[in-house]
C-alpha cells in the first residue's frame, strides 16, 4: 500500500486549520462568518488534492474537532452547513464535467439547489439560529433574496481562493 505523505501532511494541516477558523470564530466576534467561511474552503483543497473521499474525510474530521473544542457550538453547525455545500458543490462539478452540454448551467442549478435546501429550512424552521429575535413575514422573504446574495459572494470567494490564491501558494510548495 502506498501513502503519499505530502497528501497526508495537506490534509492534517488542512484539518488543524479549519479546526483553528472554527475555535478563533468563537473567539474573535467580530470576524465570524469570515473565519467560518474560511475554515470550509480548506475541505476543498484537500478535494482537489487528493479526491473527493479525503475532502470528506477532512470535512466530517474537522466538524468533530471543531465540535469538541469550539466554545460556541452554533458556529460549528454554521461550518457544517458551509461545510457540507463545499462537498457537494465539489462532487457536482465533477458530476457536470462528465455531462454533455449545458455544464454551466446544470453546475449553477445544481449548486443553487444545494445552497437552498440548507438555507432555506434552517431560515424557516429555526429562524431564531440566524437572528436573535427570529423573523417573520416581509423580512423573512428579505432574508431569503439576501441570502442567495450572500452565496454568490460566497461561492465566488470560494472559487477565487481555490483557482487563484490556493494555486500560488501551490507553486510555492512545489506541489505541481
Amino acid at each position: 500500500m502506498h501513502v503519499d505523505s505530502r497528501k497526508t501532511a495537506i490534509g492534517g494541516m488542512a484539518v488543524a486549520l479549519a479546526v483553528l477558523c472554527i475555535v478563533l470564530s468563537g473567539v474573535l466576534e467580530f470576524n465570524t462568518l469570515f473565519l467560518l467561511a474560511a475554515a470550509s474552503f480548506f475541505p476543498g483543497i484537500v478535494i482537489r488534492e487528493s479526491g473527493l473521499a479525503a475532502g470528506a474525510a477532512s470535512y466530517v474530521a474537522a466538524a468533530v474537532l471543531g465540535f469538541l473544542l469550539a466554545p460556541n457550538k452554533l458556529y460549528c453547525i454554521t461550518f457544517a452547513a458551509m461545510g457540507f455545500y463545499v462537498v457537494c458543490s465539489e462532487w457536482l462539478f465533477r458530476a457536470v464535467a462528465r455531462a454533455k452540454g449545458g455544464r454551466r448551467f446544470w453546475l449553477w442549478l445544481g449548486k443553487f439547489a444545494i445552497f437552498n435546501l440548507l438555507y432555506l429550512p434552517a431560515l424557516t424552521a429555526f429562524p431564531r439560529l440566524i437572528f436573535a429575535e427570529g423573523i417573520t413575514g416581509t423580512w423573512l422573504l428579505a432574508a431569503a433574496a439576501a441570502g442567495q446574495v450572500l452565496f454568490l459572494v460566497y461561492d465566488r470567494a470560494y472559487e477565487y481562493f481555490l483557482t487563484v490564491l490556493w494555486e500560488k501558494f501551490r507553486t510555492r510548495l512545489n506541489l505541481k
